[in-house]
């Protein structure tokens, strides 16, 4: 599997492979902030689109948020992996301006599954969400993100 710098430096090119093409998390405003194997940080700012009657972030964009920092994590490896089941538990609400923190970490993985836990907190570190994402390896292990259209 390599050395930790090894593995740092696939994680490193398996998220820029994964986040150039990715126009969703990119429309929403997300970036990625910190990645390691198995491991992954996406910063969004709630704009004023994202919430919902009640004036509170969308649960769903709460949602893509920790979906996307899951998806982040869970390839981190150079392997093409997807989600095959998430929940999650919303704590607080998120408001207009406030900067969304998902934090994903790998707690299992063997096989071709996983099992990743991700909180969401806002700027002030209070805990508005917890997810739960498993993964689903697709295919054999590559060497390096596969190449985008």
């Amino acid at each position: 599997m390599g050395n930790a710098d090894e593995r740092q430096a696939l994680a490193e090119r398996s998220a820029k492979a994964l986040f150039e093409p990715d126009r969703a998390s990119q429309s929403l405003g997300m970036r990625i902030t910190a990645i390691s194997p198995g491991a992954c940080s996406v910063v969004m700012t709630v704009r004023p689109d994202m919430c919902n009657g009640h004036g509170i972030c969308h649960g769903g964009m709460i949602f893509t948020l920790a979906d996307s920092a899951f998806a982040f994590a869970c390839n981190s490896g150079g392997e093409p992996t997807v989600a095959a089941g998430a929940s999650i538990d919303f704590l607080a609400p998120g408001r207009a301006g406030d900067e969304l923190t998902a934090t994903a970490q790998e707690l299992w993985r063997g096989g071709r599954s996983g099992l990743y836990e991700i909180t969401v907190t806002n700027q002030h570190g209070d805990r508005l969400a917890f997810f739960r994402g498993r993964s689903h390896r697709l295919g054999a292990r590559s060497q390096e993100p596969r190449e985008q259209p």
